[in-house]
């Protein structure tokens, strides 16, 4: 297989189906060799033929609610009242700058999230 930049869906195609023919190559041989430089070809096309979208920050919070077991009332002394609360997770109000520090710190939600802008993605590695 000639190795070149990843362009189109089809070469993509191409390239995932080799790497799986060559997943139980060695390291150092010409098939370890291989399937390391297509690995790092498919990853490069996929940052530009399909980013991530970040998720909605209401959910990535709920999300956050749901893995810790916390109730609406656990997040007051991050987000404030209990009716801000409410107002914050049914989306009729918006994240402060103050609750998405304290969202951030206090429960581990990547601060990108938080500030997610509409149509906003992840590129990968930045």
């Amino acid at each position: 297989m000639i190795l070149k930049i990843i362009k189109t869906e089809a070469e993509y195609d191409t390239a995932l189906d080799r790497i799986g023919a060559l997943m139980d190559a060695d390291p150092g041989t010409p098939e370890g060799d291989e399937l390391k430089l297509l690995v790092t070809l498919v990853e490069l096309y996929e940052k530009v033929a399909h980013p991530i979208d970040l998720p909605d920050p209401i959910e990535a919070i709920k999300f956050r609610m749901e893995q810790a077991g916390l109730k609406q009332k656990d997040l007051i002394p991050f987000i404030g009242s209990r009716s801000k609360v409410s107002e914050i997770l049914s989306h009729q109000r918006p994240l402060s700058i103050s609750m998405i520090r304290k969202l951030h710190e206090g429960l581990g939600i990547p601060a990108n999230v938080l500030l997610k802008e509409p149509g906003a993605q992840i590129i990968p590695g930045k």
